[in-house]
């Protein structure tokens, strides 16, 4: 792996030097745009809106649009000017519970590796998140901008979760949110009876790519010119039930799918979710296999 930023951690009146790595990576396919006749890559040009001129990268900086349709352009100089410590540290604030933390606040997730000078306090200050299950919130500036993060152990490592801010998390919004649902106690009990039905340890594993493996095959099948294969035929939806039905049926088919037993290690498969008719109550979705082990 290569590090994407050094610095150094300020714990107290301790300092851990680091450095910084992408503990994440996508597996997803990167398609090109391409001419169809003969797959020629299409490439764009960098053009002025104002005077229809080419520009080369070199002479193109940033700018920012204002409301009132002015253009305030920022030159490097500009940024390293900012009135912010952009100085390579990662400033321990406070310790806070885990539990306390929604996830909808996390961004990117980094591995830290400590200098070999610093290896000690690094291992303590990893011990001590460890045994007080607190987290350790901090502030890092990593390309000139400044970010709220979590550190954590895991794996024997210290893991940095960076953040969003919070006004950058939307409030939903939603009109359902204004007025009263009525649930039934017995619906609710059906479907508590449901989640204990599918209850199970999370292990990743346990799950599979399914759209990956269905993308290779249709490339693998393009590449070679041999048939595509053929799209899995959709069961129709069952009979329109109420609610309650829909409830019972669903934790009999979840006893059923792990041989009766309210939990187990690994998760059944995901489930369709269930269609509507055009009254609005649930139909029956189909039952669907076990998913194998990735």
């Amino acid at each position: 792996m290569r590090s994407v930023w050094r610095g150094a951690i300020s714990f107290g009146l301790v300092t851990i030097g680091v450095r910084l790595y992408t503990a994440t990576e996508e597996h997803d396919f990167r398609f090109h745009q391409v001419h169809r006749e003969d797959g020629g890559r299409i490439r764009y040009k960098r053009v002025c809106q104002v005077c229809g001129e080419e520009v080369a990268y070199a002479d193109i900086v940033k700018g920012y649009e204002l409301d009132d349709g002015r253009v305030v352009v920022l030159d490097a100089e500009d940024f390293d000017k900012l009135p912010i410590n952009t100085d390579h540290a990662i400033d321990v604030l406070e310790f806070v519970p885990v539990d306390e933390v929604d996830p909808i606040y996390f961004q990117k997730s980094y591995y830290l590796e400590p200098d070999k000078a610093a290896t000690r306090p690094y291992v303590l200050l990893r011990t001590a998140l460890e045994r007080s299950g607190q987290l350790a919130v901090v502030k890092i500036t990593i390309r000139q901008r400044e970010t709220l993060a979590l550190l954590r152990a895991r794996d024997d490592v210290l893991v940095m979760h960076t953040m969003l801010w919070p006004d950058e998390v939307r409030k939903p919004d939603f009109e359902f949110l204004g007025g009263e649902v009525e649930v039934r106690p017995q619906e609710l009990k059906m479907a508590s009876s449901l989640v204990d039905s599918m209850a199970g340890s999370f292990d990743p594993a346990d799950f599979t790519d399914d759209y990956t493996e269905a993308m290779q095959k249709v490339i693998e099948a393009k590449a070679e010119g041999a048939e595509l294969p053929e799209r899995p035929e959709v069961e129709e939806a069952g009979e329109v039930i109420d609610l309650m039905t829909a409830l019972e049926r669903s934790v009999e088919q979840a006893k059923s799918a792990r041989g009766g037993k309210s939990a187990g290690r690994k998760p059944a498969a995901k489930k369709a979710p269930a269609a509507k008719g055009s009254s609005g109550v649930e139909r029956k979705a189909p039952a669907k296999k076990k998913a194998k082990p990735a």
